[in-house]
């Protein structure tokens, strides 16, 4: 038995801020301090303070240490673990009372969140199929398989009101039911994990940090709908979450938790990765069984269905991590537990990667329903800067904006598209006065115009289409015409082309269109950027009242644009100035102005 569990974030946020050299260091210390016997050190997945990794926890306690360095450990060794003294300059957001030091869970980024799908992420070793089992793991499969029918197992997914977490929010037991109706020699159960939209970490950290559960849900599905085979869909730039899945599917199959005649029931069930190379439309359904059967990843018309024709034409059932994740803990607190959270038409939680303008980057779990200003403003810790609250994208390229005039909007599935936007994969990407939303329409259009199949010319023509008008835009070059153009071809592309992907690829348009008409405007006929954010419509002048001819600026000047005497004011030769703003950046006075 040990004394005192060391947990050490081994997510990839933690893992590219340095966690591996804290482990190194850790073990090292507790060893030359003794203790190697009495302290247990962990690596775990995502805790969801991505921004102040990396995370070291110490129980009992907890004490939740952020922004750990190398150099920190000997002390967290030799006063906390050795001399049971926390070190209170290392603890996050420390509160110290005459009870000690407050509990990580009331502090501001957890207290609003509820944990479903991230319940083991941050808190057990996702290499060790016995720590997933020790929280009850597996047991929500042992019961299906040995006490219900797989008709039962479907109702209670009805029953639970769980809808899809990987973008439109089709009723999850629906799904099964249909696919269960369809009768065949094989088939197929698929997780979608490719995860392509920009800023969207949600599943890529459940795999990292919990990837059983996973596995666990899938096996369920596969005897709900009578399948023997799945398929993880994954992209090749998550080489941890590989790692571990690979690691966990061995240790599922050594244990008789995969593989032939699962817990004596005579249910067979197994699952293999797939590795996707990258490409967005393949988080598109029909586009990623075409990838798993060895293709070109691109969509096919639907009908048929994936539930009657999907993998190798076969029935199949195809739902995402996040999906997955909620499976087992229904299973064994009932569809009335999840069902009581959320709202009316969106039950459950919802997982979101929370990044753009905002102080507390990272992965939160909230109950649908919570206000995008409580995960902003509460849980978010704002906008840095004393900035304004300008936009929230959801949804990625796929979503909409979400203006400030809807800051208390409930989040769930219908709300977000009753304004224009979509729940997606989980997205949120938080925008200040300091955005552009035109360009932000256009950053969007240029990732879906590099990331489209070309199968369909609406998709494959049609958002390259947007893009120019968009880049004539912001070039200033617009015209009132190429507004209503806009809207025309935004039309045309939902209605006409093939997949999901590209029917809402002209959401950031037509969302920005609708609640940020006066920026475009403002590019249109002013020739000018609100936000100082679009080069050609931006001038860089020097206010001679404020300068103090310190030369500082032209000195910094990468292209020799700025001229000028010593203590006397400055000029930028207009013609010469690419915009870079590096004389903005360097004047301690002020006195570069943008016009």
């Amino acid at each position: 038995m040990y004394r005192s569990h060391v947990l050490v974030c081994g997510g990839s946020g933690c893992t590219s801020a340095g966690a591996p050299k804290i482990l190194e260091v850790l073990n090292k210390e507790i060893a030359k301090a003794g203790i190697k016997n009495e302290v247990s050190v962990v690596e775990t997945g995502c805790h969801g303070l991505c921004d102040y990794g990396p995370i070291v926890v110490v129980y009992p306690g907890p004490t939740f240490y952020s922004k750990v360095r190398p150099e920190d450990i000997p002390e967290i060794v030799n006063e906390h673990l050795v001399n049971g003294q926390v070190v209170s300059r290392l603890v996050h957001n420390a509160e110290i009372t005459d009870e000690g030091i407050k509990s990580i869970n009331e502090t501001d980024f957890y207290k609003k969140q509820y944990r479903i799908a991230l319940r083991n992420c941050g808190i057990i070793n996702p290499e060790n199929i016995e720590e997933y089992i020790a929280t009850g793991g597996y047991e929500a499969l042992g019961r299906v398989l040995t006490q219900y029918t797989p008709e039962q197992v479907i109702q209670i997914i009805i029953d639970s009101g769980l809808r899809g977490r990987g973008g439109g929010g089709f009723p999850t037991g629906i799904k099964w039911k249909l696919a269960r109706a369809n009768d065949a020699d094989q088939k197929y159960v698929c997780c979608n994990a490719d995860e392509g939209d920009p800023g969207a970490f949600m599943d890529r950290s459940v795999l990292e940090g919990d990837p059983h559960v996973v596995l666990e849900a899938m096996t369920i599905a596969g005897y709900a709908i009578g399948a023997s085979q799945g398929y993880i869909y994954i992209r090749a730039e998550y080489p941890l979450a590989i790692e571990r899945l690979n690691k966990a599917i061995a240790q599922a199959r050594e244990y008789g938790l995969l593989g032939k005649d699962i817990f004596g029931t005579g249910f067979n069930f197994d699952i293999e990765l797939r590795l996707g190379a990258g490409a967005f439309v393949c988080g598109e359904e029909t586009a990623l069984m075409t990838s798993i059967e060895g293709n070109r990843g691109e969509p096919r018309p639907r009908p048929p269905f994936p539930a009657q024709k999907g993998l190798f034409q076969k029935p199949t059932l195809l739902n995402n991590v996040e999906t997955y994740a909620n499976i087992p803990q229904i299973i064994l607190n009932g569809p009335e537990w999840f069902s009581s959270m959320g709202t009316e038409k969106s039950k459950g939680t919802k997982v979101f990667a929370l990044g753009g303008k905002i102080r507390n980057t990272g992965l939160v779990e909230i109950p649908m329903g919570t206000t995008l200003r409580e995960v902003v403003e509460d849980i978010g810790g704002g906008i840095p800067n004393n900035k304004k609250f300008k936009a929230a994208q959801t949804g990625g390229p796929s979503g909409g904006c979400i203006p400030a005039s809807k800051y208390d909007i409930p989040i769930d599935y219908d709300n977000l598209v009753g304004i224009g936007s979509m729940m997606g994969s989980g997205g949120l990407i938080v925008m200040d006065e300091d955005n552009c939303m035109v360009d932000i329409a256009k950053f969007f259009l240029e990732f879906t115009v590099d990331e489209s199949c070309g199968k369909c010319t609406p998709c494959r023509v049609g958002t390259k289409r947007l893009y120019e008008i968009l880049d004539k835009i912001t070039k200033g070059n617009g015209t009132m015409e190429d507004l209503d153009k806009l809207e025309e071809l935004c039309v045309y592309i939902k209605e006409n082309a093939l997949c999901g992907l590209g029917q809402s690829a002209p959401n950031p348009v037509l969302s920005t269109l609708r609640y940020f008409r006066d920026e475009y405007i403002a590019h249109v006929k002013d020739k000018k950027c609100p936000a100082a954010v679009c080069k050609a419509l931006l001038s860089y002048v020097i206010d001679p009242n404020a300068c103090r001819g310190c030369t500082l600026c032209a000195r910094s000047c990468p292209n020799n644009a700025i001229s000028g005497k010593v203590k006397e004011a400055h000029v930028i030769d207009q013609d010469k100035c690419v915009k870079c703003g590096v004389c903005k950046e360097k004047c301690r006075f002020g006195a570069i102005l943008i016009r």
